[in-house]
C-alpha cells in the first residue's frame, strides 16, 4: 500500500491537506539552522511549506512518481527508503516525517534520525486524523464493506475516536525515547477546520490508504455513495482536523 499512492500524483499533491501554520512555524522557531531533511516526502506537500519558512529541504521518497512530481516543483529528493538511504555523512538541523512515519520502521528510523541529526536538532513525526462527520462517515464505511468485503480495511468501525491516533503517536515518542539519544519526547496537538465541496472530497478519498488499490467499480461504488451523503448535506460539510506530533531534540552527546 505505502508504493500504491503515487498512481495518481497529480491528485494526491492537489487533494491532500496541507499542514498547520502553527505547527510548521512552531518546528521552524526551534530549529538550530535551516535545513531540513523530509522522510517520505510524497509529492512535497510538508517540504514546500517548510521551503517557504526560509528551510533548505531535501527528500527521501521511495516512490520515484511522488518524487519526480516534487522534483517538477524544484525540491530535491533522492529516491529510497529511509532505511536504505545513504546519507554519505550528511547532517541536519530538522528531520520530519509528515503522514509517511507509519511507513518506515520505528525503531530503525529514530536510530536514524538521530544519526543525521546534529546536535540539538528536532525529530518531528506528524500527521493528521481523518475523521469525517458521521453522515459522512458512515456510509463511506458501509459502502466499503460492500464493495471490498474481503479488504482487511473493511472490518474498521466507521469513525475510530481520537485517543486511538493519540495513542499511535505516544508509541513514536516511546520508540523515540528508547534510543537515549533524544531529550525527552514532546506530543503537540493542533486542531483546525477545512470545509469541503463534493467534488473536492471525491478527489481526496482516492488518494487514501485502502481506496489507492481498489478497482475502479469498486471504487466507483464507494465515491458514489459518498457523494449522495455529501449531497443530502446541501454539498459541502465541514472536516474538523487534528494534527499530532511526537517530537524530541536531539541531545548534545553522541
Amino acid at each position: 500500500m505505502a508504493e500504491s499512492f503515487g498512481a495518481d500524483a497529480r491528485l494526491y499533491d492537489q487533494a491532500r491537506p496541507g499542514y498547520p501554520d502553527a505547527l510548521v512555524a512552531r518546528i521552524v522557531a526551534g530549529s538550530p539552522g535551516p535545513d531540513v531533511l523530509d522522510v517520505g516526502c510524497g509529492t512535497g506537500i510538508a517540504a514546500r511549506r517548510f521551503r517557504a519558512a526560509g528551510c533548505t529541504v531535501l527528500g527521501v521518497e521511495p516512490d520515484a512518481r511522488m518524487a519526480d512530481f516534487a522534483r517538477a516543483g524544484g525540491l530535491r529528493v533522492e529516491v529510497a527508503t529511509f532505511e536504505a538511504w545513504q546519507p554519505a555523512g550528511r547532517t541536519f538541523d530538522t528531520v520530519i516525517a509528515a503522514q509517511s512515519w507509519h511507513w518506515v520502521d520505528p525503531a530503525a528510523g529514530a536510530a536514524k534520525a538521530a544519526q543525521v541529526l546534529r546536535p540539538g536538532g528536532r525529530l518531528a513525526i506528524f500527521g493528521h486524523v481523518y475523521e469525517p462527520p458521521p453522515e459522512v462517515a458512515e456510509p463511506f464505511a458501509a459502502a466499503f464493506r460492500r464493495a471490498a468485503p474481503d479488504s482487511p480495511l473493511s472490518g474498521q468501525p466507521a469513525r475510530r475516536p481520537l485517543a486511538l491516533y493519540q495513542a499511535a503517536y505516544a508509541k513514536f515518542a516511546d520508540q523515540i525515547r528508547e534510543t537515549g539519544r533524544f531529550d525527552a519526547p514532546e506530543q503537540w496537538r493542533f486542531d483546525w477546520e477545512q470545509s469541503y465541496t463534493r467534488d473536492q472530497w471525491l478527489d481526496l478519498l482516492p488518494t487514501t490508504g485502502g481506496l489507492t488499490r481498489l478497482r475502479p467499480d469498486q471504487l466507483a461504488e464507494v465515491l458514489d455513495a459518498v457523494g449522495s451523503a455529501v449531497d443530502a448535506l446541501g454539498g459541502r460539510f465541514t472536516m474538523n482536523y487534528t494534527t499530532l506530533a511526537a517530537t524530541a531534540v536531539r541531545t548534545a552527546a553522541s
